[in-house]
Formats: C-alpha cells, structure tokens, sequence
C-alpha cells in the first residue's frame, strides 16, 4: 500500500512548500503529482494535507509519514551508498572550486556529509576567484566547478542544483525602500557594492544594468558578506546578493531586501563536470548530497529552472 515513492513525494513537499516546485525537483508534472497524492490518500481514507494552504499545512496523518520519511529516506541513501562501494568506484579524487562568494552556507554542510560517506574520495576545495576555474576543468586539473555563468566547452556537462532570486539590499531608510521593486535607472546615482570579482560574472551588471545602458555612479568592493551590510545599513551603498545570503540580515530588520525588476532577476546555480566523470557514483551522490542540502538549509531557493 505504501511505498518509497510516497515517502518521497511528501518530504519534497514538506521541503518545497509548494506542489509545483515539489513536481519540478521530483521530475513530475503538476497533474502527475497531485494524482499520486489522491491515489494514496483514497487508499488510506485519510487526508495528508491540507489543499491550498501556504505554508504546507499537514495532517496528524500526513505528519506521521513525514516522521517515517525522516528516518527511512536517510537509510535507504546510506544502503545505496553502500551498494554502489560493493559494485566498486569508491575510491577516486573530488577537486573542486566555487565562483560564488555566499556558497560556503550550503556547501561546507554538503562537504561533511560528503567526506563521513566517501572517506576514500581525496577531497580538495578551492576559492575560483583567483584563477579560472572552468579551462581548469578541462584540462583536468579539477573536477567539478559551482557556477552561475555556464559557457559552452567540450566535454563540459552543467548540471543544474537550484534556482535563486538575486535582489538589492538597501538601507532601512532609503528612499529605494519604499519601492515596491527597484529599475534600472535607479541605480545611476548610487554605489554599488559588490565582491571583488569581473563585473562580466556578476548577473546585476550583465542581466540588469547593461542591457538597459545604465552605469551606478560608483562601483565599491568588499571580500566580506559582512561587511558589505554594515556599508548598506550605514547609508554607504547598495548591493545585490542572493535571497539565501541577505535573508539573515533582511530578516532582522538590519537592510531592506528589494526584488530587482517587476519580474524579479532569477538565477541558476550549476555544478560544471566532465563527461568522463559524471557516472561516477561519488560524483552523483555529491550532486544529490548538495541539491538536498541546499533546499534543506537554504531560504528561497527552488528546484532547478534551466
């Protein structure tokens, strides 16, 4: 009567909040979903949620499969863990470099869990900021690279973890604040903080500014997260980050988080890999490890768009 995928379906949707984004990151259409939920809840005579409730609100019956999901879906990913080591490949290399300043939330967490499963996987993480990272990957000196900027390379296959919004951090006070989205043109007077990497890597100059011809009147760096919201909240400036990184201080009421554009600016973080390495069964559960950390830990993210 009750089977795995049911246990998965519901944890998804627990980690989503949403039947859509649910279906997305389960590989299922909408419809498909909401059936399987049908079908299981007329089988068991009891509801499993509540229908159209935000956040998710689940039943004393739907809470009960989420505590079995919870103990159960850990053990089945250590015995496939351990399958994969008895088919071989369990020994190997994982060099791999980030071009994303905010990324160490969600990915020191995935490294950990990573590093207790696959001891034997020589692991080695380094900062993209300093050197390319991508003709790295390439030549084989590394084997996976975070990014947000694919570019088309032989034997290069981008796999995508999540989807985020990039918004504007501003102080509490500024007259942006009141906004209910922020233009282009807004920014013309303003200085943006950003981290100190190519402005041709950073989506607020390429996706938002750029194609509307609008320069800020000033361009300031920063190293630390930190930092650049001490200069925000001071009145100093004004800097786009992802949601995940701006909502502990948005939430606190430290900045205003504003949404760019009236559409919003979504992003896709991928994780670049060569072809040679993408069936290695280390390699597919770091990307599982990652995308499953990422939605457990992060604010705001959602199954991969593209």
């Amino acid at each position: 009567m009750l089977e795995l995928r049911h246990l998965k379906t519901l944890h998804a949707l627990r980690e989503t909040d949403s039947l859509v984004e649910a279906a997305e990151r389960l590989h299922l259409t909408q419809s498909a979903l909401s059936h399987q939920f049908k079908e299981l809840e007329e089988r068991l005579g009891m509801q499993l949620f509540v229908r159209k409730t935000k956040p998710v609100r689940f039943t004393s019956a739907g809470l009960r499969l989420l505590q079995l999901a919870d103990s159960l879906l850990p053990q089945l990913r250590a015995a496939e863990r351990d399958l994969a080591r008895l088919a071989g490949g369990t020994a190997g290399r994982l060099h791999m470099a980030i071009e994303c300043h905010s990324c160490f939330q969600w990915l020191m967490p995935t490294i950990d869990q990573f590093r207790d499963a696959w001891p034997e996987v020589e692991l080695d993480l380094a900062s993209g900021f300093s050197f390319a990272p991508l003709p790295a990957l390439s030549r084989g000196d590394l084997d996976l690279v975070v990014t947000s900027d694919p570019v088309e390379m032989s034997g290069i296959t981008y796999v995508p973890l999540f989807t985020y919004e990039a918004l504007l951090a501003v102080a509490n006070q500024h007259a942006l604040a009141s906004r209910p989205y922020v233009q282009p043109e807004d920014l013309e007077r303003e200085t943006l903080i950003t981290y100190p990497i190519d402005r041709d890597r950073l989506d607020i100059f390429t996706r938002f500014l750029e194609p509307a011809d609008i320069e800020p009147a000033q361009v300031r760096t920063s190293e630390l997260t930190v930092m650049m919201m001490q200069l925000v909240a001071s009145g100093r400036g004004v800097c786009c980050l992802p949601n995940w990184a701006l909502h502990e201080y948005s939430s606190r009421g430290y900045v205003t988080a504003k949404r760019l554009g009236d559409k919003g600016l979504y992003c896709t973080l991928f994780a670049a890999i060569r072809a040679d390495m993408l069936d290695a069964p280390f390699m597919r559960d770091f990307l599982l490890t990652a995308k499953d950390t990422s939605f457990a830990t992060l604010e705001g993210v959602s199954a991969a768009r593209g």
